[in-house]
């Protein structure tokens, strides 16, 4: 099989512009769902599910994992029958309250005008 010479594999995190980095870590559909639902405490999938209806069981669980591997969300099995595992902001998830606040701000503003 030919390499695909037109293929790239995108830069490191660290030598990306801030924005795309940051956009990099929490972008796409569901990941700013997550993270605002996540505001407020910890939450079990079935909780986040019921919030965030419209997202996939896959989707859902894709986006966690991808929150959890960039630390900005925790993921705590707890260890009984059936097996517990709630998710909350981590400390570096916890200091994009501000960031996210200020997109809902926008939001708000922009609407009203």
């Amino acid at each position: 099989m030919a390499k695909d010479e037109n293929f790239k594999t995108p830069p490191p995190l660290s030598t990306r512009c801030p924005v795309e980095s940051t956009v990099a870590l929490i972008g796409g559909k569901w990941k700013p769902y997550v993270l605002f639902n996540l505001f407020d405490g910890s939450k079990r999938f079935s909780e986040l599910k019921r919030i965030i209806p419209k997202v996939s069981d896959r989707m859902l669980t894709r986006a966690l994992r991808e929150l959890a591997d960039d630390g900005l969300i925790t993921r705590q099995v707890i260890a009984q029958v059936p097996v517990k595992v709630v998710y909350a902001l981590s400390e570096d998830g916890t200091s994009l309250v501000p960031i996210l606040d200020q997109m809902i701000n926008w939001s708000q503003n922009r609407s009203l005008s």
